[in-house]
């Protein structure tokens, strides 16, 4: 029986190259979205891959939890966590407001909670379980006007380290993926001079690409990865060593 990978923002850039990767892996693979029904139908009907789509606000704990009767009615149950939904609302500290620091702390890290209680005391049970969070480089070395990004997003690897430690003995693997600057649509829509500054900063000369994220968290839901938890697996072209 193929086994089940749950993406979360699988309709963003780094999320739909995991969900194509799953796909191809041999992978049943299903996705969550915010935006309206008809875009998410639009996008889940121009992919050359099957993907089943379910609408929740990962942001909110209910969603989640009918997240999951709905995919346990659907799949039985869930084999494979990637939380990769995420947003920004960029602000020099000075300018952010509460509702700028809410919104990402909910988005970037509660969901991270949210998705990944409702299915890995199951994955535990049954002794098999991957969880792969996607963290960032600015959550690893800060940046600025992104006090709300970098906090949450640097949370989730605490997250990673803590759990990783509870359920190690159980056949599940948590880990962390932190990409660097990647080409997705949000980056490549940034004025040419400024993405030419910041790939100028990158010892690698380019952006990574979306594919190269997945072939990553391929890797890590694999079994030949069962010895790898707790880590943050840093994918940035060597813009931070550390």
């Amino acid at each position: 029986m193929s086994k089940v990978a749950l993406v979360t923002g699988g309709t963003g850039g780094i999320g739909n190259a995991i969900c194509k990767q799953f796909a191809a892996d041999g992978y049943k693979v299903v996705t969550t979205y915010f935006e309206p029904e008809e875009q998410a139908k639009a996008w889940q009907e121009k992919q050359d891959y099957e993907v089943t789509i379910y609408p929740c606000d990962v942001s909110s704990y209910d969603d989640c939890v009918k997240l999951k009767e709905a995919v346990e009615a659907d799949f039985g149950q869930v084999d494979i966590i990637v939380n990769c939904a995420g947003i920004t609302r960029d602000a020099t500290f000075k300018k952010i407001t509460p509702a700028h620091w809410a919104a990402v702390m909910k988005t970037n890290l509660d969901s991270i909670f949210n998705v990944t209680h409702q299915f890995v005391n199951q994955m535990a049970d049954r002794g098999f379980g991957r969880v792969i969070n996607i963290s960032s480089i600015n959550g690893q070395k800060g940046q600025f006007g992104q006090t709300n990004y970098s906090a949450a997003k640097a949370g989730v690897h605490g997250f990673t380290m803590a759990l990783a430690q509870e359920v190690a003995r159980k056949g599940v693997t948590i880990n962390t993926l932190s990409p660097g600057y990647i080409a997705t649509e949000m980056v490549m829509a940034i004025a040419e001079d400024v993405r030419n500054k910041i790939i100028a900063q990158i010892p690698v000369g380019r952006l990574g690409t979306p594919e190269e994220m997945a072939a990553i968290v391929s890797f890590l839901a694999s079994d030949n990865a069962g010895f790898i938890t707790g880590a943050n697996i840093s994918a940035n072209g060597g813009q931070f060593i550390h």
